[in-house]
């Protein structure tokens, strides 16, 4: 069995993939990532979901939120991101399965998750190779 990697030493923007260049929007989240990330992109955020973006934000804290989440993945570029910011642990609102449910719901597939900070987890879904 190969040994698992350790991606602790990695920055947040290295984890969620940012790249020169990439066009980036965000929903709900912290003001000094969303720097960090126009940074990295060498860009700053959409101010307007309008076209396509190889990455899409959404901070969550409540199931009403997970409602957005269909809307934003038909912005999604084909080999695009959604990465979503949710509460984690044990009696988490809403729930991992919540939030799973709300992705696939979309059409879209989770392929990868890390930790935001102590309270939130992030997970990437992106639209199956399928229907690319």
């Amino acid at each position: 069995m190969p040994e698992e990697r350790d991606y602790s030493h990695r920055s947040l923007v290295d984890k969620l993939g940012v790249k020169a260049g990439l066009r980036f929007y965000v929903r709900g989240v912290d003001a000094t990532v969303v720097r960090a990330l126009g940074a990295a992109a060498g860009t700053a955020a959409a101010k307007t979901l309008r076209g396509t973006f190889d990455l899409i934000l959404l901070h969550v804290d409540s199931p009403k939120d997970l409602g957005a989440i269909a809307g934003l993945a038909t912005h999604l570029e084909p080999a695009g991101g959604l990465w979503i910011f949710h509460p984690k642990g044990k009696g988490a609102s809403p729930s991992d399965g919540q939030v799973r449910a709300a992705g696939i719901a979309a059409g879209l597939v989770d392929n990868k998750v890390c930790a935001f900070n102590d309270t939130h987890t992030a997970t990437r879904y992106v639209i199956p190779r399928a229907k690319r």
